[in-house]
């Protein structure tokens, strides 16, 4: 079974649903940052150095173990020489 036809499996019971739905924005970021930091050649560390934080917090983020406030997102796209575009969309 591959993954998409298992995450449609998990997605039927209503408490995985739940929990997915309110994690949701934290893995689309860290996918976003994974992505950009390994096509830049870059370290967890080399890029917690140039944040000047620690590479405990961009493998926090990268795990989607917290929600990184808007500001640090300013920081992160900046290191990373990427725009950062947030959409509310209905």
């Amino acid at each position: 079974m591959d993954f998409k036809t298992h995450k449609k499996q998990l997605l039927k019971d209503p408490e995985f649903r739940k929990i997915y739905e309110e994690t949701e924005l934290e893995f689309q970021i860290a996918k976003a940052v994974i992505e950009a930091r390994i096509n830049r050649g870059l370290s967890q560390k080399d890029l917690a150095e140039k944040l000047h934080t620690k590479q405990s917090v961009i493998s926090r983020v990268e795990n989607a173990k917290t929600t990184p406030s808007l500001s640090f997102l300013k920081r992160l796209a900046e290191a990373l020489n990427v725009s950062l575009q947030v959409q509310l969309r209905a």
